[in-house]
Formats: structure tokens, sequence, C-alpha cells
């Protein structure tokens, strides 16, 4: 728009230039040729007539007299055309601020852009320097083993973050079952495995795992005393079924009976661990508990070659905590979706209410926990594996279970 108006304005002085020298033109005569005069100087001859008549065209020859030449003032007005150097305005022409594209933007957008990337780390556990735990067991014969295997050596659990700053809980967790019925296991087993999955360790309480048209058993015994020579009778009944099973022993029960535990061995049952003393595991310190556990390991070791890999806990009592040291030592823990109240010598249940119970609660998938100290078991034991068997289930030992891998 500058440009317009200052075009406008210089246009209209030119003309106005132009008009006035053309108007000047005019009055004019033809020009003088004496040489006095410039060539195309307008003639001042009526310019210097008076009124008086003083002046004679005589005198003209004085025209160079400042009257003449101050008319250049006039004939030089193409001064004016030198304001046309307004044309070239530097300023007009060149707009930096309209054609610059800020180019800053993109560094301001960077570094945020990379720092969010940065991946997020979790804070490393806290934990005590972990402690050793020895419990050697003594060989009863050097170099020899009842089982007629090579004696292992002792070994030392580790027990890592023995003051549990890791925050397992330890709160103490007493086992429970609920009645199974219609094959079909109870709410408080499926509560149980499914907490048991949830921590991502291996434990059974059910076989959950299995399709449940296959109809599997897992049947296991607690060893505790020794009761009328059952347990040998129990084994023989298996042999004749053709069933492996496991036995939990505790350190009292091996001591006890040793060839009774090597036959278990040595007939391709498993001989799973039921600590030292019987004891609460969830009243241990990790110290005390690695040492109730360690003491059986090492003696099956030492004394029978075999190294055992199941434990199940005294009373069925654990916490958190006592699941994650189990787990540390490489042990798998097993609990039950089927029992029956077979544990007191004193009072046994009759031939016809533990079969109606053992049977009644019968479910695909199922733990069964029996005592070789029952009379009643020993009694019924030949008759519920066929009553199992002809109800189309299959027994199946731990071995056979997808067990998720120790932590």
């Amino acid at each position: 728009m500058k440009k317009i108006v200052l075009f406008a304005l210089v246009l209209s002085v030119a003309l106005i230039a132009v008009f006035t020298f053309s108007s000047c033109g005019k009055d004019e005569p033809s020009p003088v040729t004496s040489g006095r005069l410039k060539d195309n100087t307008p003639s001042t001859s009526a310019v210097n007539t008076t009124e008086d008549g003083e002046r004679t065209s005589g005198q003209i020859t004085n025209a160079s007299e400042p009257v003449v030449t101050a008319e250049p003032a006039v004939s030089t007005e193409p001064v004016i055309t030198t304001e046309l150097v307004v044309t070239a305005e530097p300023p007009v022409t060149i707009e930096p601020p309209v054609t610059e594209p800020k180019t800053t933007a993109p560094k301001a957008t960077e570094p945020p852009t990379t720092s969010k990337e940065k991946p997020k780390t979790e804070p490393p556990v806290v934990q005590d320097d972990p402690i050793t735990v020895s419990f050697d067991a003594v060989p009863v014969n050097p170099g020899e083993t009842y089982t007629g295997l090579e004696p292992l050596d002792n070994i030392k659990f580790t027990v890592y973050d023995p003051k549990n700053k890791a925050g397992y809980s330890t709160e103490n967790k007493h086992f429970s079952y609920g009645i199974a019925k219609n094959g079909e296991p109870h709410s408080i087993t499926v509560r149980n495995q499914k907490y048991f999955d949830s921590l991502g360790r291996p434990v059974l309480a059910w076989d959950n795992k299995t399709p449940t048209e296959e109809k599997v058993l897992y049947l296991t015994f607690d060893c505790g005393v020794e009761n009328k020579g059952l347990t040998d009778a129990i084994i023989d009944i298996l042999k004749e079924k053709g069933i492996k099973t496991t036995f939990f022993c505790t350190l009292d029960y091996i001591k006890s009976d040793p060839q009774v535990v090597a036959k278990m061995i040595r007939e391709g049952h498993n001989v799973g661990n039921h600590s030292v003393s019987h004891l609460d595991y969830c009243k241990f310190s990790k110290e005390k508990a690695a040492q109730e556990t360690l003491g059986v390991h090492n003696y099956l070791r030492v004394n029978f070659g075999y190294e055992s890999k199941y434990f199940r806990y005294p009373f069925g009592y654990y916490t958190e905590n006592t699941v994650a040291l189990l787990d540390s030592f490489g042990y798998r823990q097993v609990f039950w979706s089927i029992a029956h109240v077979d544990y007191n010598d004193n009072d046994q249940p009759s031939y016809e209410t533990a079969m109606a119970q053992l049977t009644g609660r019968l479910h695909p998938g199922a733990v069964i926990l029996l005592h070789t100290s029952s009379t009643t078991n020993k009694a019924i034991l030949s008759d519920y594996i066929d009553y199992c068997i002809g109800h189309g289930y299959t027994f199946r030992t731990l071995d056979e279970y997808d067990w998720p891998e120790n932590n």
C-alpha cells in the first residue's frame, strides 16, 4: 500500500512539472541564435519590458542577467525527479519478518520427548544378608545306605532374607479343604489352589490343570509314627494294585523304621519330607524352619542315597513366608483336597463310614491324604482303589503333575 501511495505522489509531481514546463513554452518566441542564450532557453523579452518602456528589444543581449539565469529554477524542476530514488526503497522490498520460518520450535520439543521415553525401573527389594544353615546327618553305616544306593553328602541350605525384609505375609494359614460332593471339589479347595497359583510357586492342593474328563487322583500318606506294621502292609497292597504313591515321613519315623522307608524307595514310591519334629512352621524363624527341613533332607541323602523333593507341612499350617522359603530350597509343597478323620489311633472310623466318606468326596484332580497308622485305612485300601478305578478314575504320581518351576 505504501508503494502505491508513493508512486501516485511521484507521478503527480512529475505531471505538475511537465505541465508547468509546457505552459512556459507557450509564451516563448523562437529561440535566439546569437549564441548568448543556451539552446532551448526561453526568451525573456516579455519579462524585461516594463510599463515605462525603459527596456528595448536591444537589451535582449543582456538576458543573461539574474532574471534570465533565475529562470532555470523553473526549468530545473526535474530535480523533483530525483525523488524517484524512493522507488528503490530497500525496507519495502525486504520483508524478513514475514518470510522467516521459526526453526527453533523443534528444539523445544526434542528434549521432552527423549526424557519421557526413559524406562522406569523398579527399586530393588532390600533384603538381609543370607545365612547358611547346617544340619548334618551322621551315617549309620559309613559308606553304606539302607537302599543300597550310593550315599550322598550332607548339604547346607542358604536362607535368603532371614528377617523377611521383602515383606512376605507371616499370617498363619490353617489349611482347610472342605467336603467335596457330587464329583466336584469344594469351593474352599478351588480357592486354595487359586491362591497357590497366584503365588507362582510349586504348591498343590488340587489338580486344576488336567482336564476333568481324565479323572486323575493323587494318593498320598503321612507317616508320623508306626503302628503295628501297618505301613509295610499298605506298601504290599499298593504293589498288588500297581499304584505308586508318596509317603511324607518325619525324621523320627525314618529313624524308627528305616527298612520300611528303604522299601518305599526300592518299590518306586516317593518319600516326602514331613519335618524333623512335626511342629507348627508358622511359629519358626526362617532359620529354624530351614533346620527342621534340612534334618530330614540330609538324613535321607546320607543313609538312603535319596534326594527328597516333596514337602508337606505338619497340620497343614503355613504362611506365605514359609512357602517362599521352602520354594527356595527346591521343594514342591503338597496339601490335599480329600481326607477323613483317621489320625486318632484310639478312635478309628468304621469300615463303612470311611468308605462312604472317601468315595463320596471323590472328584477329578483330587489329592487324597491318608495316615499309615490307621487300621481302618489298611482295611479299606484295596477296596477303595478298586472303587476309584471302577468309576473311571486313574492314579498318578506327583511326578506326573505339571509343576511350575521353583523360584
